[in-house]
């Protein structure tokens, strides 16, 4: 098990700098005789390096104006296990959101929230408490001792039927991987949507469903999670990975890493086999199929869509209109029914949704309002009136016909 290395922060620079400005160091290098192309240095020698020729034109280029505080800002949102990069308010476009006092809003956000919030946006994927869903992961579960399970000889008669379950709470080091990945890269369908005080929420929700105390102390319903809490959090296995690289000068961290891969003692020790090497390691009789360790659940389930022949011309819909049910449906369920690895019906897969049918109308709108096989009921979003969860159905029907 690895660390990621502790990077420093490289963006004000990147922004700085632009790419046009990249593109003349790059020309003057070459026309110094010396040209960088995939990080190898190749000698320039009339007006080529290698086989391919370079601009050696006296060019003046428009390097553009050095990126303002607030354009970094909106994207310097990452977080480092230290806590550098958590945000102190909320903030919009770079700027902090003023409450009615025209004070800084702090960013902070209750776990009963976050299982309001968990509810509206995760629960079709991720499931009921981080329980995991079909094509995405557990977010709750497991435990540090599950970690050591190995799995046995796969080509033994019985092998170790158990795994590892690597879940935020027994597996991840760092609770600012939480927040970052969540503050980033979700909810599915429109990432980066939520607020710093409702992110903050959400991971508030995620470590209380995974039992993690905060400075010994529970996270009840009514526990408020802001940058000074979060900063106590000591993750379960923030101890189990190896060898050490969050280190203050990241070369230190190559270099530990470095000696590790090379270091013989950590592969196998084992005796060289030339010849008949499965028989030899497993026992006679014992082919490459005796070693496979296959998936049971087909990967490629409803992945790829029938090619439809319909050829009867359909009335274009006047510009921007939106159908009924349009802007609900891509709110709370096109996460599932939009992404066909998941294996609902997917909206514009004309097969699926007449197979659909065959249960009839009726049917298929008490599927929708009381949950059936891994969808639960209303997709999540208990709040919705069962009109609506009406319309959205039409919506999906009508969209895939």
């Amino acid at each position: 098990m690895f660390k990621l290395e502790n990077i420093k922060k490289l963006n004000s620079a990147l922004l700085s700098l632009g790419v046009s400005a990249l593109v003349a160091t790059s020309l003057s290098a070459a026309t110094n005789g010396v040209s960088v192309d995939g990080a190898v240095k190749y000698p320039s020698v009339d007006g080529k390096y290698s086989e391919y020729y370079y601009n050696d034109q006296d060019i003046k280029y428009n390097n553009g104006r050095p990126a303002t505080q607030n354009e970094i800002n909106v994207w310097n949102i990452d977080v480092k296990p230290n806590g550098e990069g958590l945000p102190m308010y909320d903030v919009e476009k770079g700027k902090p959101v003023l409450d009615e006092n025209g004070n800084p809003k702090k960013a902070e956000g209750s776990v009963e929230w976050g299982e309001e919030l968990y509810d509206e946006q995760c629960v079709m994927c991720h499931g009921e408490f981080g329980g995991g869903g079909k094509g995405y992961p557990m977010l709750a579960g497991g435990s540090v001792a599950s970690l050591k399970i190995q799995r046995l000889n796969p080509a033994d008669e019985n092998p170790n039927p158990d795994t590892p379950i690597r879940t935020i709470g027994s597996y991840w080091p760092y609770a600012s991987t939480i927040f970052w990945y969540v503050w980033d890269s979700m909810p599915f369908p429109h990432p980066k949507s939520l607020t710093n005080s409702e992110t903050y929420a959400i991971t508030a929700y995620l470590l209380s469903v995974n039992n993690i105390k905060i400075d010994g102390e529970e996270l009840d319903d009514e526990y408020v999670l802001d940058r000074e809490k979060f900063l106590k959090i000591k993750m379960p296995n923030e101890d189990g990975f190896y060898p050490e690289v969050d280190t203050k000068d990241p070369q230190v961290g190559i270099e530990r890493m470095r000696a590790l891969l090379s270091d013989p003692t950590i592969y196998g020790k084992g005796n060289r086999c030339m010849s008949n090497c499965i028989e030899e390691q497993y026992g006679k009789g014992k082919t490459v199929d005796d070693l496979l360790m296959k998936i049971n659940i087909p990967l490629d389930d409803g992945i790829v869509q029938t090619v439809s022949t319909e050829r009867t011309w359909k009335e274009p819909e006047a510009a921007g209109a939106v159908m009924a049910g349009q802007a609900e449906y891509e709110a709370k369920c096109s996460a599932c029914h939009g992404n066909p690895a998941i294996g609902a019906p997917v909206v514009g897969d004309k097969e699926a949704w007449a197979e659909v049918m065959e249960k009839g109308i009726e049917a298929v709108y008490a599927n929708s309002i009381n949950g059936i096989n891994a969808m639960p009921p209303k997709g999540g979003h208990m709040d919705t009136p069962d009109d609506e969860i009406k319309m959205i159905v039409d919506y999906m029907i009508n969209a895939s016909k």
